[in-house]
């Protein structure tokens, strides 16, 4: 039997069945509780920040592009040729999930008196179009890779709007390139996405890749590019470092001026935007855990100044400062993990409610999001193992004022 652990849970039975309890006791348990609170729910919602850009973001490019060194972000892409050389060192690559041709060519729609441009994506069978599928708000995703080549569109809800088109409207697209004439085509709006990012989703429309190479008077071996997915995305820098060195120097002739590029690169200030999140996630988790400290320190002093006699008397009795720390180290872990089971009562609660309900909505247009997101992770275990331990460990210092407290004084204190 663990003497300390036992004096320890008497004294807390005690103090429970007080009818007068102290107050400072019950204000560090409430600070524990509403500063985790706090910090889960704060976690919560930079952890689902995170997932779902990166998701989305993923969605729109794959994880990671391979084209010619300088096709990135241009609405004119220099086009390169299928080779199997560079498709057999894509497969290779340790993490690989799966890969697909894609083309892309810029374009302006045109409907009555309103334009809006767009980047044309034509894909092929291999194209794995779940992302987009889970945006379809109304119509079908476009016909892609049957024998005959269908001039379907998936257009952007947002584009849709603005345009006053709906899906079955047939609509003109008018295409212009560098020292030759513009020239036009119709296309037969097939559905309608919404990603709740409005600002990617107006640069988008989705087609079938044979549209895209006619259009750009291209054969079908003719591609932008190669969109890749790789199996962990936390790893998808290694990822297309590695690819870049085996293209570079086992590729040959056939992967010359051809380089990977990964969404991070490819949306810099996005994904820099939300490493931001990080630091503030850190700034408001330290001052609530400064707060929690600063009380917690406040009611273990309490605490000892309460049981003086019974310190007095157990040293009387033998007990050394060591076991006598630790008594209330005993007590105070107690109350903090109460505040701890209150505090994530309340943080979890709080974010399944805004899960289910999507209660709180945001600008798109400032925050990319249509609502505030909410991902859970491991991250909540060690946030709760984290909190604990360190208000625990810097309970050590106060914890030592019983070591000035001497037995005779101390039986005789009333």
């Amino acid at each position: 039997m663990n003497l300390e652990y036992l004096i320890a849970s008497r004294t807390a039975l005690s103090a429970e069945g007080n009818t007068k309890p102290n107050v400072m006791v019950r204000i560090a348990t409430l600070s524990v509780a509403v500063g985790l609170a706090v910090m889960i729910v704060t976690m919560a919602v930079v952890a689902g920040f995170k997932r779902d850009i990166s998701q989305k973001m993923s969605g729109f490019t794959s994880h990671v592009q391979v084209s010619y060194i300088r096709s990135a972000n241009s609405l004119e892409s220099t086009p390169i040729l299928r080779n199997d050389r560079v498709e057999e060192l894509i497969r290779s690559a340790e993490g690989f999930r799966s890969m697909s041709i894609y083309a892309l060519k810029g374009g302006v729609i045109k409907s009555g008196e309103g334009v809006a441009g767009v980047m044309l994506k034509g894909v092929a069978s291999d194209y794995d179009d779940n992302f987009f599928g889970k945006a379809l708000v109304e119509g079908e995703m476009p016909r892609i890779g049957d024998s005959v080549r269908h001039k379907d569109i998936l257009l952007p809800k947002v584009v849709a709007d603005r345009l006053d088109l709906r899906v079955g409207d047939r609509v003109e697209m008018l295409f212009v390139e560098e020292d030759a004439l513009p020239h036009r085509d119709r296309f037969k709006i097939c559905g309608l996405f919404a990603t709740g990012m409005d600002e990617m989703d107006e640069k988008f429309a989705l087609t079938d890749i044979r549209n895209v190479q006619r259009l750009s008077g291209w054969d079908a071996q003719t591609i932008t590019g190669y969109e890749v997915n790789i199996d962990d995305f936390s790893r998808v820098a290694e990822f297309t470092d590695n690819l870049n060195m085996s293209l570079l120097f086992e590729g040959g002739d056939e992967a010359v001026n051809i380089a990977a590029i990964s969404v991070e690169e490819l949306y810099g200030v996005i994904f820099g935007w939300l490493k931001t999140h990080d630091v503030n996630a850190v700034v408001i988790i330290t001052i609530m855990i400064a707060v929690a400290l600063f009380n917690m320190m406040s009611a273990l002093l309490i605490m000892v100044l309460e049981r003086t006699r019974m310190v007095g008397v157990l040293k009387a009795l033998g007990m050394n400062n060591g076991s006598l720390q630790r008594i209330f180290l005993y007590r105070a872990s107690f109350l903090v993990v109460r505040g701890m089971l209150w505090g994530n009562a309340v943080g979890i609660g709080l974010c399944l409610l805004q899960k289910w309900t999507h209660l709180l909505k945001l600008d798109s247009s400032g925050y990319m999001l249509s609502e505030v997101p909410i991902a859970f992770g491991w991250w909540l275990l060690w946030l709760n193992a984290g909190v604990l331990a360190v208000i625990v460990l810097l309970l050590v210092l106060p914890a030592r004022i019983v070591a000035s407290i001497k037995p005779g004084e101390a039986m005789r204190y009333e």
